[in-house]
């Protein structure tokens, strides 16, 4: 049998990868000998099986050396194989492996074999229900193991079972089954990894093939001693098989994040678009400007990827799912707010603009625009929005500039059968003059209209944040430099 990371393997080699739980350790926290001994004795049993074709039964162990304690929470590799048949009997080895976990060494490159782990499992009554079969819930466990291993392997720490994408059941299996379990790092993303593991069974019967029963797609995440995500090392995929891993991967983050945040969006509870009423235009003004700061204030945003110094974070806060872009720009962060407030020049760098009228001057720092997106809805017509954008100057030194954005609606400007009318619950721009630098950060909390944009950015399908923020840059740099020749 080939190995499966590409070596000659003895035909009756077993290998099994067992992690130890506390369940498996002693009042001191170290693994028992006897769970030891019981793994061993059951890849041994398999190993035999393997060149007797037949069921075997243990009749002596010896020379059996402990060399060193494993503790809860490292990994037990095992390695059985015959040395030689007798008559009646064989004789066959086994070499224990332990890994230790390198806590901090999340950096570079990780090739993607490196994770790879295979381990078998023999079903014996206590895993099966009353008509011999399986537990799925046993298998699952076993599935859930192997991962957890496969996902060490990239982090060299202690990983966290964050999502299960799937458990798919092809088939049974039933007492007497060996099971092959086989789990690798499909992709790493900034904070999180995918884990793919398939389960095969087979008799002890010579000839009889192997039958795919499981499979399922764990992603995991590193936590800190705050409980924070730590950012993961990239993973470089194998040519052929892997690199389609690594796309699928992609593919399933980017379908999870969607169905994540479309079902977060709750829009019955919480009207997106107010009626814009000049009696009221303070307040309505006043609420746009702290909306938006009390979304930049908070503190848990996670950093979903970084493309050419254009950085994209995530913040899950209660029911509302939010985004941020961030750049630092050599520009006057008071030319900066002047350019980026002024929405009827967003066209000129933001591709998702295809056009912005002012509708109404509220005051200096209050306007009303009528926006009609790029974006197409599910009925195939382009969006537009009626937004109510608010300026402000900062407040005190350290302040940022502020403009906020949020949908309004207006009695002269309904809905209309060429549009769709699309909502923003709250947007905007908040820009930090740091010396000679500016670093402009754009929030906006998810709606269902731009989840779809917004998840194949973080998933790795597109990089069109990168691109429109880069042409955001060059919009400031060009209308500086003709401002200053002025």
């Amino acid at each position: 049998m080939a190995s499966i990371n590409g070596d000659v393997r003895n035909p009756t080699e077993v290998r099994m990868s067992q992690m130890v739980l506390p369940c498996h350790a002693n009042h001191r926290g170290q693994l028992s000998t006897g769970q030891l001994l019981k793994w061993i004795d059951t890849a041994a049993c398999l190993s035999a099986e393997r060149h007797a074709g037949c069921p075997c039964v243990t009749a002596s162990m010896d020379d059996i050396y402990f060399e060193q304690t494993i503790s809860v929470g490292q990994v037990v590799n095992l390695k059985t194989k015959v040395n030689r048949a007798f008559n009646s009997s064989m004789e066959f080895s086994c070499m224990q492996i332990v890994e230790r976990s390198r806590e901090g060494e999340m950096n570079g490159e990780v090739l993607a074999q490196k994770t790879r782990v295979e381990s078998v499992e023999l079903v014996l009554p206590p895993h099966a229900n009353h008509q011999g079969n399986t537990f799925g819930g046993q298998i699952m466990a076993w599935m859930e193991n192997i991962a957890t291993i496969a996902a060490s392997r990239l982090c060299h720490a202690h990983p966290t079972l964050k999502v299960i994408e799937m458990f798919h059941f092809r088939g049974p299996s039933q007492v007497g089954d060996r099971l092959i379990l086989k789990a690798i790092v499909n992709n790493a993303f900034k904070d999180s990894m995918e884990v793919g593991v398939c389960v095969e069974a087979f008799c002890h019967d010579v000839g009889v093939p192997r039958r795919h029963i499981n499979s399922a797609f764990m992603t995991f995440v590193v936590l800190d001693e705050n409980n924070h995500t730590c950012i993961l090392p990239r993973i470089k995929p194998e040519t052929g098989d892997g690199e389609r891993r690594y796309r699928e991967a992609i593919a399933r983050r980017k379908i999870r994040l969607d169905r994540k945040y479309v079902i977060s969006c709750n829009q019955s509870e919480v009207p997106l678009s107010v009626p814009w009423d000049p009696c009221n235009q303070v307040y309505l003004s006043y609420n746009n400007v702290s909306a938006l700061k009390m979304l930049v204030s908070k503190t848990d945003w996670v950093l979903a990827s970084e493309i050419n110094k254009v950085h994209l974070y995530t913040l899950e806060d209660g029911k509302f799912l939010s985004f941020k872009v961030e750049i630092t720009v050599s520009i006057d962060a008071r030319q900066t707010f002047n350019l980026l407030s002024d929405m009827s020049r967003r066209s000129e760098w933001d591709r998702y603009y295809k056009e912005c009228q002012l509708l109404q001057e509220v005051d200096e720092d209050d306007a009303i625009y009528h926006v009609v997106s790029t974006v197409r809805s599910a009925d195939g017509k382009l969006q537009d929005f009626i937004i109510l954008a608010s300026r402000r100057p900062p407040c005190d030194v350290g302040d940022p500039y502020v403009v906020a954005f949020r949908s309004v609606s207006l009695p002269t400007h309904p809905p209309c059968e060429e549009y769709t009318r699309g909502e923003t619950l709250c947007s905007g721009f908040c820009i930090w003059s740091q010396g000679p630098r500016t670093k402009v950060s754009y929030y906006n909390q998810f709606t269902p209209g731009i989840v779809s944009q917004v998840t194949t950015n973080i998933s790795g399908l597109s990089s069109d944040f990168a691109t429109t923020y880069q042409a955001c840059e060059r919009f400031l740099i060009e209308n500086t430099k003709d401002s200053n020749q002025q």
